[in-house]
């Protein structure tokens, strides 16, 4: 079970000539062989079974359900095709630069997200412990997406989808079948569609709560569907990436081909050309709204996903000359182009709900009265309902309703367990790196506790008030947390680690130096692109609400005390550090100026006469 490596010697025995002399010398045993065996303690680190299971396992990370529901809604708000533009700007000069360094240290280091940092600068070890507490805020909330997509696909298994009438049990009064052949329905700004009371009435129950101050009971329904997913998620990765690297290949493809067939559907629906001319009409003057350079920056950062711990720990297990180069640029290319693959999929089957209502526009005058074409309020498209409301009643209203349905909730369940997958290995890498002696043998009865911690903190957002909890875990639990250890990370690696140096770990694995691009990007261009998103998050705080719901001020508060929980870890093991530090004053001083010093030689070659402090004089 151990890494073992031999060294063999060989040695020439020669004998002194007549006379005891020194002249010539003969040959007495020839050429004899010495084995020396060193032997390390250290386990082998487990690897990649295939090359394409790394890059699946990275793909299916970062295209998500974010790709599918917020893009194309980000994109058409922002201007159509003229948000390309600051898109494609910050995914050049913030995203792809952060998603190519976090894939650099992990395959370096071959460390997770905790013990990564004794290599880079110890005191900022923190931000491991961040990274890991956020994953699990992320795990509380994001799989309930999944059960409710669970629920869907179970329902759909009937012959008539019950989201498409209303004469079911939970219908009230005001639900109303708005289609192209019902002339004579009156629709009124009270009016529902069916879809949405399904939604709302019978899947999260949110009628039954008046708020976060009273949630309600937890839905046995969807505690069902939530104990399912988090099974199939325990025995994709209990045994390691030898595993879930298997497990991908389906869960990650398999959205692929159904974006492909709904965008076929799409395409061939009436009206689908008036959703494509919403989507991509570009609208020039928006370029001048700093709100879009804020969505653009946001939106690349989510998509790609740096700073959650993934990448670090996905690119640990890949071999040490691996080019993490080529595969940072062929994901996050690929996760790009999945974005914008999904807005024609989605807004084609918008524009068919226009066609089918008879409506020339969109109406977005207003964003708190005005209802949209789809008699919803504006605020309900960005998120969960785009998909559960609109795209739901859409397929209800097609031929082969009930494949649509099945193959289409299939894919947002599989699209959610390839980040959940990752998620809980970023977890999973980082705590058994930092305690292998407790956690390496005892792997799968760690990760069936790390699990079912996950489904018990989960269960406040299975109650009938559980999507309000989504929504707050979603605005301030992870987003400013993570961004904010991302920036001190950036900082840490290129400031005080030194970008010299790292470029230098880059040319030993790779065989070549870094440009002058990415070291300016590592060392500037990144901070400043997560300091704008910051300080943009800051100034602009958003309005949170949901449905007929405003979130009182104490929730803000409550928001915000969950988000900074995590990153309190950075600054609380500072000072731990600091305390415990053996050395004298003047050796911290030392390393406080760390950043200035690798500041001046950043822009150096290789071949300058200039080098970093080596780490052993750190």
């Amino acid at each position: 079970p151990f890494f073992c490596e031999k060294f063999v010697l060989h040695h020439h025995c020669t004998a002194s000539g007549p006379g005891g002399g020194t002249g010539s010398s003969v040959p007495l045993g020839g050429l004899r062989t010495l084995v020396v065996q060193q032997t390390s303690l250290e386990r082998p680190r487990e690897t990649w079974s295939k090359k394409m299971d790394f890059l699946l396992s990275v793909i299916g990370y970062a295209v998500d359900l974010g790709n599918v529901w917020r893009f194309p809604y980000i994109c058409y708000q922002n201007g159509g095709g003229a948000f390309l533009l600051p898109y494609l700007l910050m995914a050049v000069f913030g995203g792809v630069p952060l998603f190519y360094m976090e894939l650099a240290l992990g395959q370096f280091h071959r460390s997770g997200c905790i013990s990564i940092w004794k290599h880079i600068c110890p005191i900022f070890k923190g931000i491991g412990f961040a990274i890991c507490i956020i994953a699990l805020y992320i795990a509380f909330y994001y799989n309930t997406i999944m059960a409710w997509a669970l629920y869907y696909l179970l329902s759909s298994f009937r012959p008539t989808l019950p989201w498409s009438t209303c004469s079911n049990s939970w219908n009230t009064v005001n639900c109303n079948l708005y289609m192209s052949t019902d002339h004579n329905v009156s629709w009124s700004n009270s009016s529902t569609s069916p879809a949405e009371e399904f939604y709302t009435r019978q899947v999260l129950q949110v009628h039954l709560s008046p708020g976060l101050h009273q949630l309600g009971s937890v839905s046995w329904q969807l505690a069902l569907c939530l104990l399912f997913i988090f099974t199939i998620v325990y025995f994709s990765i209990w045994k390691g990436v030898k595993t879930s690297g298997k497990v991908v290949w389906v869960t990650a493809t398999f959205p692929y081909l159904v974006l492909l067939v709904l965008l076929i559907r799409g395409a061939t629906l009436p009206g689908a050309w008036r959703g494509v001319v919403f989507y991509l009409k570009p609208d020039w003057q928006k370029l001048l709204s700093t709100t879009v350079w804020i969505d653009a920056a946001a939106q690349i950062f989510f998509s790609l996903g740096p700073g959650f711990g993934v990448l670090l720990a996905f690119a640990s297990y890949n071999p040490f000359h691996n080019n993490c180069y080529k595969d940072a640029l062929v994901t996050s290319s690929v996760n790009c182009l999945t974005s914008f693959l999904s807005g024609f999929v989605i807004f084609t089957v918008l524009g068919y709900m226009a066609e089918m209502r008879h409506q020339d526009k969109y109406n977005c005058e207003d964003e708190c009265n005005i209802k949209l074409s789809f008699n919803l309020p504006l605020f309900f498209l960005p998120g969960p309902s785009l998909l559960f409301i609109i795209y739901a009643e859409a397929i209800a209203n097609m031929p082969a309703a009930t494949f649509f349905s099945i193959i289409f909730f299939l894919m947002i369940i599989m699209l959610g367990l390839d980040s959940t997958f990752a998620g809980l290995e970023g977890v999973i890498t980082a705590m058994l790196d930092e305690f292998p002696q407790t956690l390496v043998k005892r792997r799968e009865w760690f990760v069936f506790g790390l699990v079912c911690v996950c489904y018990l903190g989960a269960l406040s957002t299975l109650t009938y008030g559980g999507a309000f909890v989504v929504k707050l875990f979603e605005e301030y639990a992870t987003g400013p947390a993570v961004i904010t250890v991302v920036l001190l990370e950036v900082i840490a690696v290129s400031w005080f680690y030194g970008t010299n140096r790292f470029c230098n770990d880059i040319e030993e694995m790779l065989g070549f130096y870094p440009g002058c691009f990415w070291r300016v990007c590592w060392v500037a261009i990144c901070p400043c692109f997560l300091l704008f998103i910051i300080i943009s998050f800051l100034a602009f705080p958003p309005e949170v609400r949901l449905f007929n719901y405003h979130y009182p001020p104490w929730t803000t508060v409550l928001g915000y005390c969950i988000g900074v929980s995590s990153f309190i870890c950075v600054p609380a093991y500072m000072v731990y550090h600091l305390l415990n530090a053996k050395g004298t004053f003047k050796q911290v001083q030392h390393l406080l100026s760390l950043p200035f010093r690798n500041l001046r030689f950043m822009f150096l070659s290789k071949t300058d006469k200039y080098s970093l402090v080596p780490a052993s004089q750190m």
